[in-house]
């Protein structure tokens, strides 16, 4: 068995395997959860739910296709068993029976309602937007097109490749207000000789400002699992490296200067957007107390005065993943809709 990126090996067993005998008018790609849809798989990945597999959407008897597709596909692709056993998180296996493929057939509107909670070909409303974490965005957006017959994807893909503009500013509000509300715990906490505590509120915020970074990017940042290497595709080398000398700092003083010099530098990066109008971006001490601190609320403040009423009056807490990181509630699109409440 030799490694091959999951993309290329989707890909080629799409082509190769599965087009040759669908005929029916279809769709396909490898899009959804997955470290190769976000192009961070390695050869470790394939202990579980790694292997060939892909989406396939078609206009109807998708689940005698999936039934088909059991008895007809071969039991190995490129040297990789496409039968995967039974155990929750599904692994790759050898079989003698029918394969338990993981080929996800579906009509177009189950499958992007399974995925986002949503159907984007039918609109996406402010709502849908923020209760919809960036990772799920990342993975309908990121991983690939292989064929487009029913010519849903595409446009499905082009509706939710960004934020609307005024989402977006929004959402970049909501992110500095994160950053606002705890920019003074890093020293406080350090003051009364709590340099644990002061080291986790510390890696919040360059957790924060990460987030932030790739947002202002327009780009949708992935779970904490791939957050430090989407980060790393940016060209902020200086900035990645701050932002671990900030980590790796001793003491609240030494921590807090370098977490100001990383404020500053994102003050920057937003200011280049013109978003708003300049906003000055150097550090100052927080009230009459001697913590360096960006006082992010004047970025907060610059935001939403560019928003529309609608928006305006929400408040600051923003997209479902800015306020919740339960795995379990971020993942359920049920769940998550359930939880998000506007206004």
């Amino acid at each position: 068995m030799y490694m091959i990126s999951g993309l290329d090996l989707a890909r080629r067993f799409y082509h190769e395997a599965i087009a040759p005998t669908l005929d029916v008018p279809h769709s396909a790609g490898r899009l959804g959860s997955g470290s190769e849809v976000l192009g961070f798989d390695t050869a470790i990945s394939a202990d579980h739910e790694w292997g060939p597999r892909c989406q396939i959407l078609v206009a109807e008897n998708a689940q005698r296709i999936r039934d088909e597709l059991a008895h007809t596909l071969p039991k190995t692709f490129l040297g990789y068993p496409t039968h995967f056993d039974g155990n929750p998180i599904g692994s790759m296996a050898e079989t003698d029976g029918p394969v338990n493929h993981r080929v996800d057939v579906r009509e177009p509107s189950e499958w992007a309602t399974s995925a986002l909670g949503f159907d984007p070909l039918a609109g996406v409303t402010t709502f849908d937007w923020l209760a919809t974490p960036t990772q799920v965005f990342a993975e309908i957006t990121g991983g690939a097109v292989f064929h487009d017959g029913l010519n849903v994807l595409h446009p499905l893909r082009e509706a939710i490749a960004w934020y609307p503009d005024q989402v977006w500013r929004y959402v970049l509000a909501c992110q500095w207000q994160r950053l606002a509300q705890e920019g003074a715990f890093v020293g406080r906490a350090g003051e009364v000789g709590d340099e644990l505590g002061s080291a986790v509120v510390a890696a919040r915020q360059v957790r924060e400002l990460m987030r932030l970074c790739l947002l202002l990017a327009r780009r949708y940042p992935p779970s904490s699992k791939w957050l430090g290497s989407a980060f790393a595709r940016l060209p902020h080398h200086a900035l990645q490296a701050k932002l671990r000398d900030v980590l790796a700092a001793q003491d609240y003083r030494t921590r807090g200067d370098l977490l100001a010099d990383a404020y500053e530098a994102v003050a920057a990066l937003h200011n280049a957007t013109g978003l708003t109008d300049p906003v000055d971006p150097t550090r100052r001490d927080y009230y009459e107390r001697p913590y360096p601190v960006l006082r992010a609320d004047r970025f907060v403040e610059a935001l939403r005065n560019t928003l529309d009423p609608e928006l305006r009056s929400l408040p600051l807490t923003g997209a479902v993943d800015q306020w919740a990181d339960s795995t379990d509630l971020l993942m359920d699109a049920a769940a998550r809709r359930r939880a998000t409440r506007l206004g």
